[in-house]
Order: structure tokens, then sequence, then C-alpha cells
């Protein structure tokens, strides 16, 4: 009999830190690892965010606050979402949580019930799936690849909508393919969702701040005001401020959707870290320079992923227009041999491979709704990013 409940038998522990711990025990038993796996920038977090966070310790901002954020955080995220959105919030209108992933499971646990549906475009972050088991509902895949971009096409959108869906996630730039929506994207999406005033949507705005080749971030209540009502604005401050391991994650939406956030999170994890959130005061409010830098940084790093990713054998790979991910097909390696004799069936037979012959981990396409393709996190030295390449290309020569 197993401990487990009903709803966790629905779901699977994340693929992302599932290859990610692999990596870590291989590299404690003397493997040469490269992980490619993790979506975490290699950046530390600046030192005025880090002064921010001392001096809170020092002042003694270190109790219990509002189980939904700090009144000073909630105005530093109006303020955010005025200035580079052009989105006015009330902080009556802000829920912030302990990483972006609670505000997304807060948010579908308070509305889902039993038989809702959530439309969630392929390829997808490993954890929207399962997070809407969690809550109770269904997920519905609309598909998207590398034919439409990785984005999500109105008519696709419009064929996954049933009287029963009350979500769709967008997630902008995308998780795993680093696609992005331009304004006339969204604007397509948005004719869709206007003929169905029941679908809510929820926007992952996550890698905002990752945009390359001048292409110019949207979000969706921006370009469609009429929306506004139906949607949450989730961001945070990991990807943009290299603050992962600070767990804040913020969102802008109705009140009654925050309020019932908030009542979730009251009975579960209650506030975020004090700590963290005057370190997230710091962030949003300080100087904001050196995001265009790191950007142009991961810019470096994308095109030279890209480049040598296409020049492997059997490897096809599209230059994404943000976050610090690559999507590459790996259909042209499928029925070829390794010389171990191992047929190369899956993309999760070639992602083990890879990692068994040549030590590098990446994240198999299946776990993000999409085969055969694999995820690359390139949030890492480009001296690490070529020595990992050329053990793919390697890898890839020696297939038969």
């Amino acid at each position: 009999m197993s401990i487990e409940s009903a709803a966790l038998q629905r779901v699977k522990p994340s693929p992302t830190i599932a290859v990610s711990a692999k990596a870590r025990q291989l590299k404690a038993e003397g493997r040469d690892i490269i992980s490619l796996a993790a979506g975490e920038p290699d950046f530390d977090t600046p030192d005025n965010v880090k002064a921010a966070a001392i001096k809170a310790i020092q002042d003694g901002k270190t109790k219990y606050t509002d189980v939904d954020g700090i009144p000073e955080l909630k105005q530093a995220i109006c303020a955010k979402f005025k200035r580079e959105n052009n989105l006015d919030y009330k902080p009556s209108q802000i829920n912030v949580s302990p990483g972006g992933k609670p505000v997304i499971y807060n948010a579908l646990v308070a509305t889902l019930s039993p038989g809702d549906e959530v439309v969630i475009p392929t390829p997808y972050w490993v954890s929207y799936p399962d997070m809407v088991l969690l809550a109770g509902g269904e997920p519905v895949f609309a598909h998207a690849d590398d034919s439409t971009g990785f984005r999500l096409t109105p008519e696709a959108l419009e064929a996954a909508i049933t009287p029963r869906t009350k979500w769709l996630i967008l997630n902008s730039p995308s998780n795993p393919s680093g696609a992005a929506y331009s304004k006339a994207d969204l604007r397509g999406l948005a004719d869709v969702l206007l003929r169905h005033p029941q679908v809510w949507v929820l926007t992952d705005d996550m890698y905002e701040h990752l945009m390359y080749d001048g292409f110019e971030f949207a979000t969706i209540a921006e370009v469609e005001p009429k929306l506004y009502d139906r949607t949450l604005t989730m961001n945070g401050v990991s990807k943009a401020y290299a603050m992962t391991g600070w767990r804040i994650g913020y969102a802008a939406g109705p009140e009654a959707l925050i309020k019932a956030m908030a009542k979730v999170e009251s009975q579960s994890t209650s506030n975020p870290s004090s700590i963290s959130q005057w370190a997230a005061v710091e962030a949003l409010n300080g100087p904001q320079d050196f995001i265009k830098e790191r950007a142009a940084a991961f810019e470096v790093r994308r095109d030279l992923v890209v480049s040598m990713l296409n020049q492997a054998s059997g490897l096809k790979c599209p230059k994404p227009e943000g976050a610090f991910y690559v999507d590459p097909s790996c259909a042209g390696t499928i029925g070829k041999t390794t010389p171990t004799g191992k047929v190369i069936e899956t993309d999760e037979d070639f992602a083990s491979e890879l990692l068994s012959a040549e030590g590098v981990a990446v994240v198999h396409g299946e776990a993000f709704g999409l085969s055969p393709f694999f995820r690359i996190s390139y949030a890492t030295s480009a001296e690490i990013l070529e020595d990992a390449c050329g053990r793919i290309q390697r890898f890839c020569a020696s297939l038969t």
C-alpha cells in the first residue's frame, strides 16, 4: 500500500532536478561531468542586494511578515510593473511568494476544481502539468514545435479550448525553448481569448530581461487591456538578478484572485523570508544597468552554443529570442548506434548515452512534452560551453 495520496500519484518528480542530481552524483564519484541541466545564472547576486540583506539582518528585520509580502516590496513591484510593462497595479493586487513556483501553484490550487482544464503549450516547463494535476485540474497540451518557432498559434489555442478550460499558461521567453512572443503574436492569442471569457491567463514572465537581437518584450495584459481583469502576470528576481536561492517570486492580478492566493499561502508556506524580501526591494528599486550587461553576455553564449550544435552531426538548433536555453532537435540521431552498441531510439536515450560517453548532462525533450529534442542551459562560462559542445559534437560523430 502506497503512502502517497491519490493526487501525488498523478505526478512525477521534476526531471530537471533529477538530471542535476545525477550529474552531481557522477561528479562526486570522480567523473569529469559538465552539467547543462540547471536553469540558474552563473552570475552572482549584485553587491547592493547582498548589502540590503545584511542590513535587514542587522536591523532586526527577521520576524514574520504579512503572509504575501511586506508593503515596501509590494510598492516596489507596483513601480516595476508601471516602469517596465506600462501596467497599473495597487499593492492589494500583488502577491509575493517564496519563489516563482509557489506563485503558480498557489494560483492553481486557489482556482481549480476537479475537471477544470488548463491549456499548456508544448514544449513546456516541466512543472506546469504536474502542478495542475496536484491542484486537481487536467492539463491540455496545445502543440507547438520548431515549425512555429516553438510559439503557440491562435489556431492551436482555439482548438485546445473547451467549456471546461479555466486557464491558459503562457511562458515568454520560454523555458525550455527560449522562444518569445512578440506583440503581434500576443495580439493573435488575445483575439482568441476575447472569444472565450471563461479562460484566465497566467503569464510567466520570469525571463523578461533576457532578450536578444533587439527583441522587444511584451506581456499580454499590456497588449490587450481587456484581458487585464483575468490575467495573472507572474515574475520574480531569480533570473534577472541572479537570486535563485533567495526564493522570491511575485505576481499581479485581480484583487479577488490575489486574496485567494494569500489564503492558500497562509495555510502552506506562510510568508517568504523577511531577509529575502528586503533584498528584493533593493533589487527592484536599485541600479538596473547590470541587467543589460549580463544579457549581452548571455547573447554571446547563445550564439556560441547554437553555432557549435548546428555543426554536430544529426542535430538542428534554432536560435532562440531569449532566456538562457536552447532546445535542439536530435531527430537526426534517432536510429543510430553508439560505439558500445546501444541504439538511440528516443531523446532520453540520446541524453543518457551522452552523459555516459562524454559526461555532458542535458535534459531530454520528452520531459518538456516535445520529442525528439533536448534542452541545454547556457548559463555558464563560454569556456565550459565550448568544451561541452565539443564533447556533444564528438558524441554525435561517433554514432553510426
